[in-house]
């Protein structure tokens, strides 16, 4: 016997040779395109958009205290919005205060850097930061820094301390100031004007103006007849 397949009778038809099936190539069909983060919507895009013009008006206008409930409605969304973008105030803080704060704040510094006279240095950058505090309550917030949690707030407050001790130590050079006014006296100064106009009653910007300059001429040293 043997296993060779059996041969159809005289007549019959041969049965159809089987054929594997055809596999189609694998670059035949084009892979769709894999990404390494999900895109946002273009509604949640926007709605970022609006959230951070909407915190920086708020807070330029009322500090950095301003509820949360306030920001979302002016944005037109959710307080939830607002923390599944942000993640809370602090975030939300971390997310404008460079253009809300820190961009002013550092060109004051690095104009004042181009001054040469170190008397005229001290009276412009002193002048510039009462300036900013007066028109601005979250340059306040910041000088006080009162949301340490925030590394970008805390980052504007180290450049700042370091630039006073620079302008304290050339004015003293140039015998400008008087020697016993100190940076630690500078950043009290500043730390009270803030307190001031955080929690009491703004006075009109002509006083201001005039305490700044009551000011200055206390800090110079006197000069001999």
């Amino acid at each position: 016997m043997t296993d060779e397949p059996a041969q159809p009778a005289p007549g019959e038809p041969k049965p159809a040779e089987s054929k594997p099936a055809e596999r189609e190539p694998a670059d035949s069909k084009t892979a769709e395109p894999k990404t390494a983060e999900p895109r946002l919507r273009a509604d949640a895009r926007r709605n970022t958009e609006q959230i951070r013009r909407a915190a920086i008006d708020a807070f330029r206008g009322r500090g950095l205290a301003v509820p949360l409930e306030d920001v979302a409605k002016a944005a037109g969304v959710s307080k939830a919005t607002v923390f599944n973008r942000f993640g809370g105030r602090i975030g939300l803080i971390e997310a404008v205060i460079e253009q809300l704060v820190a961009g002013e704040l550092y060109a004051v510094i690095e104009h004042a850097r181009t001054i040469a006279n170190a008397g005229e240095r001290v009276a412009y950058y002193i002048a510039a930061v009462r300036e900013l505090q007066y028109r601005q309550p979250a340059a306040n917030d910041v000088l006080l820094q009162m949301y340490p949690e925030s590394q970008q707030l805390m980052a504007i407050c180290h450049v700042a301390g370091e630039f006073n001790a620079e302008l304290i130590a050339a004015g003293h050079e140039s015998g400008e100031l008087r020697p016993e006014f100190r940076t630690g006296d500078l950043q009290a100064l500043i730390h009270d004007g803030a307190l001031a106009l955080k929690y009491g009653t703004p006075p009109s910007a002509a006083d201001y103006d005039r305490r700044t300059t009551f000011l200055l001429d206390g800090i110079r040293r006197p000069r001999r007849e």
